[in-house]
């Protein structure tokens, strides 16, 4: 018993000395290792799409599509027209109608503005008509008035020469008398050609103001006439119906690819499910597939360690090797993910914002909007 107790002591004590010289001669074994949180890859899923996101051209809920003109994998140029809808013969027609019936309307104003013009000659031409025998009248007249000033005139110095004389005793009174009646005479001759030159002058003057008045009113009425109100109608009516037609063009809103055709030739654009009776549905999906993007769903905790211009490296196995890209843009919002891994014990309400990251190649992944990546955005050097 005795040697079986002091052999275990010395077992204990023997284990207690080999730990002690253990941590004796490897110090650092309790030290903890520096941490590499700093240095390490930011991990996260993304998914790829084009620059601008994929654009969902769009047509009124109902109508149908006459003809299709785009397919998948084509390249459009902005305002390049992927499809007319069936009411586009209609709306045609009536943009040639309301084009018609402004030629009528503009031929027709023409014709008045013509016809205003006539008019306008033709009282100009009333005018110099009254105002000519006017004038010669008056020119007339005027010679008149001066005639008998001087023939008033010189009556006035003759009675004053035979009033001298009668006082004088050299003519009699009766010569007298008759000078005093001529001169008389031709005082009133002169005042009445005056008064007559003067109603010929006013005569002149309301002939011309009454002549004026006319060419106004014929000039304001053809800029009032009926023909000019139709002539804006039809402007307006014309401008209605291009724009109703343009509604059944559908264009491209920006340069890019068709990425899917939704809707066929002779098929109904359907509405959205549980939308309004205005809803609409997509006819092509459509992006520009030149640059493309991942976005990559960043974990709220690692987000203050990502800055833009970090290089990312992405991967797939769809994808051969590593892409490359450089973060472009940090969104601005917490929100819950979208792209879900393979792993099933994997949080899937996970909160993430939304980190854009710039492909250097987009070649290689330009046909694979929506692929999901893993993306692993490198530590500032």
């Amino acid at each position: 018993m005795i040697s079986g107790a002091v052999a275990l002591a010395l077992g204990i004590g023997g284990v207690g000395v080999f730990q002690a010289f253990q941590q004796q001669s490897n110090p650092a074994s309790n030290t903890p290792e520096p941490s590499s949180e700093k240095s390490r890859a930011i991990s996260a899923l993304g998914r790829i799409e084009p620059a601008g996101q994929v654009i969902q051209v769009s047509g009124p809920t109902g109508e149908r599509v006459l003809r299709l003109l785009v397919q998948e994998g084509q390249q459009l140029e902005k305002g390049e027209t992927i499809a007319f809808l069936e009411s586009y013969p209609e709306r045609q027609a009536e943009v040639k109608l309301a084009a018609s019936r402004l030629l009528e309307a503009q031929n027709r104003f023409i014709a008045e503005r013509e016809l205003g013009k006539a008019q306008g000659q033709e009282a100009r031409t009333r005018r110099n008509q009254a105002e000519n025998p006017k004038v010669r009248e008056i020119v007339a007249q005027d010679a008149l008035v001066r005639q008998s000033k001087v023939e008033y005139e010189q009556a006035q110095i003759n009675l004053k020469r035979y009033q001298y004389l009668q006082k004088a005793g050299a003519v009699s009174q009766q010569d007298l008398d008759d000078r005093v009646l001529s001169f008389r005479s031709k005082q009133q001759q002169l005042n009445n050609a005056i008064a007559t030159l003067d109603m010929l002058k006013e005569e002149l003057q309301t002939d011309s103001n009454n002549a004026k008045a006319q060419i106004n009113r014929t000039q304001a009425g053809t800029l009032r006439s009926q023909a000019q109100i139709d002539l804006a109608s039809a402007k307006s009516n014309l401008e209605l119906a291009k724009a109703r037609m343009t509604r059944t063009i559908i264009r491209a809103p920006q340069t890019g690819q068709v990425l899917k055709v939704l809707v066929r030739e002779g098929e109904a654009i359907p509405a959205l499910a549980n939308q309004d009776s205005n809803a609409q549905q997509a006819i092509v999906e459509m992006g520009n597939t030149q640059q493309m993007y991942v976005v990559a769903e960043v974990y709220e905790t690692d987000i203050n360690q990502v800055q833009i211009g970090q290089i990312a490296k992405i991967s797939s196995p769809v994808i051969k090797g590593e892409i490359e890209g450089t973060v472009d843009k940090i969104g601005l919002k917490i929100g819950k993910n979208d792209v879900v891994g393979t792993d099933p014990a994997a949080n899937t309400d996970t909160r993430v914002v939304e980190v854009k990251i710039r492909l250097h190649n987009s070649i290689a992944v330009s046909g694979l909007t929506n692929l999901q990546v893993d993306v692993a955005i490198q530590p500032q050097a």
